[in-house]
């Protein structure tokens, strides 16, 4: 699609965001439902997150905007509001503007739980899930299991300080499920979290070659189910090795697609074009 002086631009705001696939994703949506629109990866710093979001707001012509890794927590306090949803979150990964303001939305848990069903045929009610971070991604992922009706979660990361903050934040809200904290370290053994149906790793460990292994690997039993958020690569050592123990597992693509068709949606106001979506992503 060529540009002109009529084209929206959306971005993705992150560091590093060389490795996403969302442009092409996005692209492929526009010309799909031919929205005359440009979406952009913007590689933004912690310390210049403020300016990036002060260009967003000066944009007449500005779509929307994804925000990931490491600002979804961070660019909270910069926005003019958010929807019920990023607030029960605490974190945003969509931005919408409209009538000169900036609403923070997120799409994360809703993206995750149709990519759980679609994937792995796993509903969360009654279930015992352990989360593997405490970032921005873990919080949406934690509040779609809790509201969905998951009996117990633990949260696991390597900072205690940052689950429990978590936890706390879970249980003031969804107080029919149990919340547990544990810290994560490479002896870390899933039999520590009794009757463990999902384990979903929310951390950007896995990312690049030769990442140390989150948890001792071998203590996965062959009856848990295995989400890993990261999709490139395709398959990361913790999805490897969960197939060797007979686990089903996932990568995180399928979350991509669906939390990428809803800020679609969000942004355009009309059903996305998911088949395109994820044939752009899988090429």
């Amino acid at each position: 699609m060529s540009i002109d002086g009529h084209t929206r631009l959306a971005f993705l705001l992150g560091h590093p965001v060389s490795h996403s696939a969302s442009p092409a994703m996005h692209r492929a949506a526009f010309a799909a439902a031919g929205v005359n629109a440009a979406y952009l990866p913007w590689a933004v710093t912690p310390a210049h997150l403020p300016a990036a979001v002060g260009g967003l707001r000066s944009m007449q012509n500005l779509l929307g905007a994804n925000v990931t890794v490491p600002h979804k927590e961070a660019i909270v306090p910069l926005l003019d509001g958010l929807t019920p949803e990023a607030q029960a979150v605490g974190a945003v990964n969509t931005v919408i503007p409209g009538d000169g303001k900036l609403v923070g939305d997120n799409t994360d848990g809703a993206g995750f739980l149709a990519a759980l069903q679609e994937e792995l045929g796993c509903r969360p009610e009654g279930l015992t899930a352990a989360l593997l971070g405490a970032g921005g991604a873990a919080r949406a992922v934690a509040v779609a299991l809790a509201r969905a009706g998951a009996r117990r979660l633990v949260l696991v990361n390597r900072t205690a300080s940052r689950a429990e903050a978590l936890a706390a934040h879970l249980a003031a809200r969804y107080p029919g499920c149990d919340i547990a904290v544990q810290t994560l370290h490479s002896s870390w053994r899933v039999s520590e979290v009794p009757e463990i149906r999902l384990l979903v790793n929310t951390t950007s460990v896995g990312l690049h070659p030769g990442d140390p292994p989150l948890f001792d690997y071998n203590s996965l039993p062959a009856e848990a189910l295995v989400s890993d958020l990261i999709y490139r690569p395709a398959e990361t050592p913790l999805l490897r090795l969960a197939r060797r123990r007979g686990c089903r597992a996932a990568n995180g693509l399928g979350m991509l697609v669906h939390q990428g068709a809803l800020a679609f949606e969000r942004w355009i106001g009309a059903p996305a074009p998911l088949r395109a979506m994820r044939e752009a992503v899988e090429r």
